[in-house]
């Protein structure tokens, strides 16, 4: 669709159009090599913003001046906007299938099941296992402190707590099938 397209009935639309297409292109070939832009993606948004022009404003009063104001004003933006994007440089992490919603979803079910699974475990193990993946990182003095055991009990318990848990979530969840060919 083009500008003439706009409004097929505006025979001043048809005449400026006509009018200010050689000034525009060649405004904006010789505004783009500097601003780094493509002369025809500049001469685009020159277009457009005769389009955005509210309807009673008409045609600009002196039509030369508004198109070499509006390119290199477009050109200025384009400048801005190349400052600030910046290339992949491919060094950087891209967003992998990690990064999917359907993934964030699954991760959080499996962290509200094996929480569940927690909870369920007997005797001292809730209070341990929370205790040892608590956020603030606490030492196993400070765990032995608050849960009120010795020190030197924390790792074997806690072994056999995971022991326990694993052998809970081994049977509540189904293991992973072998990719490919069946043996």
């Amino acid at each position: 669709m083009t500008l003439l397209d706009h409004e097929p009935d505006s025979a001043a639309t048809v005449l400026v159009v006509r009018a200010l297409e050689p000034l525009v292109r060649a405004e904006a070939r010789a505004e783009a090599p500097a601003a780094g832009l493509d002369p025809a993606d500049l001469e685009q948004g020159v277009w457009l913003r005769l389009l955005e022009r509210p309807d009673e404003a008409g045609p600009p009063a002196d039509p030369a001046r508004w198109v070499r104001d509006t390119v290199r004003a477009e050109a200025r933006r384009g400048r801005r906007t190349a400052r600030r994007e910046r290339p992949y440089a491919g060094t950087e992490p891209a967003a992998g299938p990690a990064a999917c919603p359907e993934r964030a979803a699954l991760g959080a079910a499996e962290r509200r099941a094996l929480r569940a699974a927690v909870a369920r475990l007997p005797g001292h193990c809730p209070r341990l296992l929370e205790a040892l993946l608590a956020p603030s990182d606490p030492t196993y003095r400070e765990i032995a402190g608050e849960l009120g055991m010795s020190q030197g009990s924390l790792g074997p318990i806690r072994s056999r707590c995971l022991g326990c848990l694993r052998r809970m979530l081994a049977a509540e969840v189904v293991a992973p099938s072998v990719r490919g060919k069946e043996r």
